[in-house]
């Protein structure tokens, strides 16, 4: 089970690291990812990382901005967001994958968290 948090209402401009906590499987299992879904749209990748950490993936348009880190010893991952933007407000759920390496596709995750709102003003 993933448990995400850290969301909330912030300013633009401003930085927030969000979190995801594991309970039953060691997250050191899984390769991770964060992923975002704004209303009326997609529920797109945001960042990956692989069982490992050896290997992260952001989409282009989030380099830069987006950080994907994980603590197998706390069982958590994060996702640090700085120089939030409104285009940012989204609910982001994080998400777990049998498969070692970084996946992209949605398709690749069997084990989704309840998802954490994150809302940008300007």
């Amino acid at each position: 089970q993933l448990q995400a948090s850290g969301g909330g209402l912030v300013q633009a401009g401003d930085s927030l690291r969000l979190s995801c906590a594991a309970s039953g499987r060691p997250l050191g299992a899984f390769a991770l990812g964060w992923f975002r879904q704004a209303p009326g749209k997609e529920r797109d990748i945001v960042a990956a990382i692989s069982r490992s950490s050896g290997n992260t993936y952001y989409p282009d348009s989030l380099k830069g901005r987006f950080a994907i880190s994980r603590d197998d010893a706390r069982n958590t991952v994060y996702l640090q967001i700085n120089t939030l933007i409104p285009e940012d407000t989204a609910v982001y759920y994080c998400a777990a994958s049998d498969f070692g390496t970084v996946q992209q596709l949605r398709s690749r995750y069997a084990y989704w968290g309840q998802g954490t709102q994150v809302t940008v003003s300007s």
